[in-house]
């Protein structure tokens, strides 16, 4: 238990030699909008995901197989946007390599601007999520969250990757005292499932109680605080900055 809550505190608040700076409480404020975004995604857009590309192709396949309440178009319009937004992640990985914190900053303004022009839409229509509506907001925020989830893949912070659980959850176990292993980061690990939870519990209980524009409107600013930290704290010369090995 000491090590869990001495690697959480870690993580929220990382020492100054710390390779990876400040990247880990930034990751798990993404890690949050993911939450948010995919509930949104799911519970307003259709049942279908924009960050658990996983699901979606779970879904795909129910959807083909005839399942109520799916669509298979939705389905592969999401994981289209999504593989759009990585591939210009992957792009700004390269063209930023050598600062990771320019990398992040430049990235979440960008996600800004797309997740911006999600709330307009759900703004300008009052909620009233028509075909029209609700494939534009599919398009936006998939291309959002392909571009955080490569470029959370290019800074390579272990076991933030903001999107993905299954093999975080899988290590906390496999990894654990009582299977036999050394328990590496296991509050961190614990910190990003939390984070996620909190996502998507704040998430549906925001579209519950108030609707689309503001659960999504809660995200936009979790990005953008994102990204104003993340240059102001990139703006000196600090060892983080620069590639891990």
């Amino acid at each position: 238990m000491r090590k869990l809550l001495t690697d959480a505190a870690r993580t929220l608040a990382p020492p100054r030699e710390d390779l990876h700076g400040p990247l880990p409480p930034l990751m798990l404020t993404l890690t949050v909008v993911t939450g948010l975004v995919d509930a949104v995604s799911y519970l307003s857009l259709g049942h279908v995901f924009v960050a658990n590309m996983t699901g979606n192709v779970v879904f795909l396949g129910f959807a083909l197989a005839g399942a109520a309440g799916l669509s298979a178009q939705a389905s592969v319009v999401s994981m289209a946007a999504f593989l759009a937004g990585a591939l210009a992640g992957g792009r700004f990985g390269t063209r930023f390599a050598a600062h990771r914190g320019r990398l992040l900053t430049v990235a979440t303004a960008l996600q800004a601007v797309l997740v911006a022009t999600a709330v307009v839409t759900a703004a300008a229509t009052h909620g009233d999520v028509t075909a029209t509506v609700q494939y534009t907001m599919i398009v936006l925020l998939g291309l959002a969250m392909g571009l955080q989830n490569a470029v959370a893949r290019r800074l390579g912070v272990p076991d933030l990757t903001t999107t993905v659980l299954t093999l975080t959850l899988t290590g906390l176990a496999a990894d654990s005292v009582p299977a036999g292993g050394a328990a590496p980061r296991p509050g961190r690990r614990l910190l990003s499932v939390l984070a996620m939870f909190l996502g998507a519990l704040v998430g549906a209980g925001l579209l519950l109680r108030t609707g689309l524009a503001l659960t999504l409107g809660l995200a936009l600013v979790l990005v953008l605080v994102t990204s104003l930290a993340t240059r102001r704290l990139s703006s000196t010369d600090a060892a983080w900055i620069r590639p891990q090995s």
